[in-house]
């Protein structure tokens, strides 16, 4: 597994907004829930975990779509709708980025997968850890520490 160069940017599929990643990312998931793939229409979803302070948007403006739930905040494009990021509150000290929107994701491997319950039975991905739902915080302390242990 390789680490991206930073700064890292990204943005929408319009280009209205854009975002500044400056600290390298804690851990690298991908998730097969259905909250997931309904919110991205796809397999599943893809995210590059971020301390808080490493990620800026630094053009437009995001609106919360998706859930509109007390805990967690997914950022759009009022636009183009894009899926760009999911904050949590009260704030864990990361930010997730939904990778496949970033400029350069060359670097990117999911290292942990997450809801396999509820996988599409055809998709496979090269993940090192797999949990049939969510791993409890101890595991991804762990989880976050072997990944740094790996990635630098």
């Amino acid at each position: 597994m390789t680490s991206p160069d930073l700064p890292l940017d990204g943005g929408c599929r319009c280009g209205r907004v854009r975002f500044r990643i400056t600290q390298k990312p804690i851990i690298t998931s991908v998730c097969h829930c259905r909250g997931c793939q309904r919110m991205t229409a796809s397999a599943y979803s893809l995210s590059a975990a971020v301390p808080s302070d490493g990620m800026t948007v630094i053009e437009g403006s995001t609106v919360i779509g998706g859930l509109h739930g007390e805990q967690l905040r997914h950022h759009h494009c009022d636009w183009c709708k894009s899926w760009l990021f999911t904050r949590i509150e009260p704030d864990p000290g990361f930010v997730n980025i939904r990778a496949t929107l970033l400029d350069d994701t060359s670097w990117f491997v999911p290292f942990v997968e997450t809801g396999r319950n509820e996988a599409l039975p055809w998709v496979t991905t090269p993940a090192k850890h797999s949990y049939a739902e969510f791993p409890s915080m101890e595991a991804y302390f762990e989880l976050i520490a072997e990944y740094t242990a790996e990635n630098g």
